[in-house]
């Protein structure tokens, strides 16, 4: 039996996850902040934009890509913008089309926001140890890349909306996300998980091998100090990005995983709006990781905001 005649409450009960009717001080509290949060990601995503494509020193693959990363962050930033307009007591509003809207929005925004620092994970990968600047990958690659990005986030962020849901099995709904059902849930935070771990994976190889590299140059003196801060700069960089990542993603994911595995114990309701805008926090740390750790890119900004 499927239930698409239902309400969202009918649902939300289904799940046992509270469903208000008035305002509380904690709900209140979170669309501040949150509302904030995505304020500010919209406009440090916004300048990262407007920079790359009015500096032509930024028309390289790396910047293509970081200019897209950018985009996936202003997306996330207007998701969890339309998000924070219908939660709290306006969810009880939401017809079921709007719900699977508001999800499927966060769901392809994050995505895309993910798959893309994978791909500048690898770009970097290529360049560093090819000891390149920028990389030799075509325009028309790159463009095909961004394509595939944007296809694989929406078709992760839509496939609840046609067809992997509970409507028609309600045993099987979560308790974070009540019309979704736990396998997809499972699906998408394992998906997230093995991205993350290659990120590591790559990131890790990176930093080791910068080390060496650093270490092997101190034996030496003919090397250029210019060079030696470049190394010295990436290594830190590749730190923040790392620890950023990892601080910022992985407490939402295993929440998400707990719930889609079905466990009881857990209390994932109590932390699942913090993880969430964790993990949107990440899309501003992304724009200053990036960008801002680049005095060409710095002194762009200075000549928009001047």
């Amino acid at each position: 039996q499927c239930f698409y005649n239902e309400t969202v409450g009918f649902f939300y009960n289904n799940s046992r996850k509270e469903l208000t009717t008035y305002w509380r001080t904690k709900d209140v509290l979170v669309v501040a902040l949150g509302l904030t949060v995505s304020v500010i990601v919209l406009l440090t995503n916004l300048l990262v934009i407007t920079a790359i494509i009015i500096n032509r020193r930024f028309h390289y693959p790396i910047y293509y890509l970081l200019g897209n990363l950018a985009a996936a962050d202003l997306f996330a930033g207007i998701a969890y913008m339309f998000l924070m307009f219908h939660t709290g007591p306006r969810t009880a509003e939401l017809s079921l089309k709007t719900w699977f809207i508001r999800q499927s929005l966060l769901d392809t925004s994050l995505t895309a926001s993910v798959v893309n620092l994978l791909a500048i994970a690898v770009e970097r990968h290529q360049t560093v140890f090819t000891m390149q600047l920028h990389s030799k990958m075509s325009n028309q690659r790159v463009m095909i890349l961004i394509f595939c990005i944007w296809v694989t986030a929406l078709l992760l962020g839509l496939i609840p909306s046609y067809g992997w849901h509970c409507l028609c099995a309600l045993d099987k709904c979560s308790s974070m996300a009540p019309l979704y059902s736990r396998s997809y849930l499972t699906f998408w935070a394992i998906s997230n998980l093995v991205i993350f771990l290659i990120m590591v994976v790559v990131y890790t190889h990176i930093f080791i091998y910068v080390k060496r590299k650093m270490t092997r140059m101190s034996k030496h003196t003919s090397f250029h100090p210019r060079y030696k801060e470049t190394m010295i700069s990436l290594v830190k960089t590749v730190t923040i990005i790392l620890s950023a990542f990892v601080i910022c993603w992985t407490p939402g994911q295993v929440v998400l995983l707990l719930d889609g595995l079905g466990c009881k114990s857990c209390n994932v309701l109590a932390v699942e709006k913090y993880v969430l805008l964790l993990a949107e926090i990440n899309s501003l740390i992304n724009a200053i990781v990036y960008s801002y750790r680049d005095s060409e890119m710095r002194s762009t900004f200075r000549r928009i905001l001047c």
